[in-house]
């Protein structure tokens, strides 16, 4: 007896240490500041719906762009490297300081890269938020630009203490698979009015031996090499501290051909290398492109996991709204991406009550462990989605795995903290136990390729937890909050 008394002491202590924390997360839950300072120090496991160009803050990427002394136009404030040819109102950057403007035209390119100040009316917010990636492209694309990108990211990540990033990070080029023939565009478009699957896979074969042929496997490697690993190992972002691995993500307003081309490179550099870990697709979902080839996307998922099915792959799906688009559009994305693709995660799926028989594609999703990507402050922003018009109480009702999720905290101008402070304030029916769940699904349901990484992330979420848990209670003591 004597012997099992320490253990059940220690027992006995982290059973009232959690309780004490219970206690203390539902006394602060409506207070914006104290939740914050909490979920700042709260360890956060993985952000598993991350873009890697819209998580760098605007400034890094203004500062770039000055160094450089590019030049901006001061009408549309586009920025180029140098002065195009038989153009005005171009001007460099060097020139703007010497004028005392640039402070002035900086702050202008923080409004345009970016959400930052943004009034909600001027302009619509969905279209704020796309337009921004293409008019910062030129900073992100620079020379030496990842390098100095994810360190950023990895500083950033530290401080807040989060531990393991799965970040969308590029498409891949390939000269090789430059030109294929276009014609079959049209003939997988008469395949796609006519949901001839059949058809449509005979099509995909073609095209899937075509790029083969046009060595594609040797692109794929040379980005695996090339891009991932000399930025990986070369800046030793793996560490005791912090995980990061990467998604390819393919672009969905192109032609067919385009799509599929890059999506079969998308799947042989992630079946090739143990950084890859994943597969996306991006861009506006509500884009004409994009709903009108919806089925057609599916189905080349569906025909590149059957090629390469140890490779993951989650999917934006379902970030629709009533009026964005008509009612019955709303009613299948998710569905058709979980059921026909066969995602492993599913990324916003704020349509779901709209969805057909949603409730036995919730079933499906739980029962198949198919994990929701919650991003609260880009559906917020994007769709005007928030609050009990959110879905989150659907996916936890009926059992499906949710990740809370940043998306492009650069663009938005958050931070992963921020989707917690939301989620406690909003949602009083999540439980200070249910958010510690669903940050160890960050790395449960992370497409982690070598299990020991996941094994040693997982443990070391379970001691940072015992550390904070440990810590909040210990101060809740010290300054006696009545509870």
């Amino acid at each position: 007896m004597n012997k099992l008394l320490p253990l059940l002491c220690t027992l006995l202590s982290f059973s009232a240490s959690g309780q004490d924390i219970n206690k203390y997360f539902e006394r602060i839950r409506n207070n914006t500041a104290e939740l914050t300072a909490f979920f700042s120090q709260m360890p956060k496991g993985g952000d598993l719906h991350h873009h890697y160009s819209g998580s760098i803050y605007a400034e890094t990427y203004i500062n770039y762009v000055v160094e450089q002394d590019y030049v901006i136009n001061d009408s549309t404030l586009e920025v180029k490297s140098k002065v195009p040819k038989d153009s005005k109102n171009w001007v460099h950057f060097s020139a703007l300081n010497l004028s005392g403007m640039l402070a002035s035209y900086k702050q202008k390119l923080m409004q345009k890269w970016s959400v930052k100040d943004f009034n909600g009316i001027s302009y619509p917010s969905d279209k704020q938020f796309f337009e921004t990636f293409p008019s910062f492209n030129i900073a992100h694309s620079g020379a030496g630009r990842l390098d100095t990108g994810l360190m950023e990211l990895k500083r950033r990540a530290i401080n807040e203490n989060v531990s393991y990033i799965e970040t969308m990070l590029t498409t891949i080029l390939c000269s090789n698979i430059k030109d294929l023939d276009t014609s079959y565009n049209s003939k997988l478009a008469d395949a796609q009015e006519k949901g001839d699957e059949i058809r449509t896979t005979k099509l995909l074969d073609e095209l899937y031996k075509m790029v083969q042929d046009k060595d594609v496997k040797a692109c794929a490697a040379a980005h695996n090499a090339e891009v991932i690993e000399r930025a990986h190992h070369g800046l030793k972002i793996d560490d005791s501290l912090f995980t990061m691995r990467y998604q390819n993500f393919v672009v969905r307003v192109v032609p067919p051909v385009d799509v599929f081309k890059n999506l079969v490179l998308a799947f042989e550099s992630a079946s090739t290398s143990p950084l890859v870990v994943g597969v996306n697709i991006v861009a506006p979902e509500d884009n004409e492109i994009s709903m009108r080839d919806y089925w057609l996307h599916m189905q080349m998922y569906k025909y590149c996991h059957a090629k390469y099915p140890e490779v993951k792959y989650a999917m934006h799906a379902g970030e629709l709204v009533l009026g964005m688009v008509k009612p019955e559009e709303l009613t299948w994305h998710i569905n058709a991406a979980v059921r026909t693709a066969g995602a492993s995660r599913i990324g916003h799926g704020v349509d779901m009550a709209h969805e057909h028989e949603s409730y036995g594609l919730l079933r499906y999703m739980a029962a198949h462990k198919v994990p929701i990507e919650i991003n609260l402050c880009s559906n917020e922003f994007i769709l005007k989605v928030k609050d009990d018009e959110h879905p989150i109480a659907l996916y936890k009702r009926f059992g499906v795995p949710i990740v809370i999720c940043s998306d492009d905290a650069g663009v938005l101008r958050n931070d992963l903290t921020k989707q917690y402070v939301l989620l406690a304030k909003r949602y009083k029916y999540i439980s200070y136990s249910d958010i510690k769940q669903f940050v160890f699904n960050s790395i449960d349901y992370s497409f982690i390729k070598e299990e020991a990484v996941k094994k040693k992330l997982r443990s070391q979420l379970t001691a940072r937890f015992k550390h904070f848990e440990r810590a909040v209670t210990d101060a809740h003591k010290q300054i006696k909050i009545k509870t």
